[in-house]
């Protein structure tokens, strides 16, 4: 059974590599099921696919200093820029998928946590449009 620890993953914010400041990637995709049962179903449900989405939900140790972080940030708030996530930062390939696309930055928060915790922050976007998985 293939095992594997996260212990690089690749993180980008339209084209800005986060990687360094990122200590958690999630990227979710699912698709809303809608209801099709008829009479003909015999008393069981029937449902269909229908539209999709996703959200990318992201970690961050937080930087001030210029050109960091905060700096790379704050500019985006309500923008839809692009994204990409891969399990490592090596090559892509088909033992390191990149999931690529468009998010909207609808939420920054520069300073959270409280007395004596690190600087963290935690982010999450919906995805805007497709959602791509490349091998190559």
């Amino acid at each position: 059974m293939p095992k594997m620890v996260l212990l690089a993953a690749y993180v980008s914010i339209n084209a800005s590599d986060l990687s360094t400041y990122a200590t958690k990637a999630e990227v979710a995709i699912e698709v809303e099921d809608k209801d099709v049962t008829t009479y003909g179903s015999l008393g069981w449900k029937e449902v269909l696919g229908g539209l999709k989405s996703g959200e990318i939900a992201l970690e961050f140790k937080q930087d001030f200093a210029a050109t960091k972080l905060d700096s790379i940030m704050w500019p985006l708030l309500g923008q839809v820029v692009s994204f990409e996530v891969r399990a490592d930062q090596a090559a892509v390939g088909t033992s390191n998928p990149k999931y690529t696309g468009s998010v909207l930055i609808n939420k920054w928060s520069p300073i959270e946590g409280g007395v004596g915790d690190d600087a963290s922050v935690k982010v999450s976007y919906p995805t805007s449009g497709v959602v791509t998985r490349a091998t190559a």
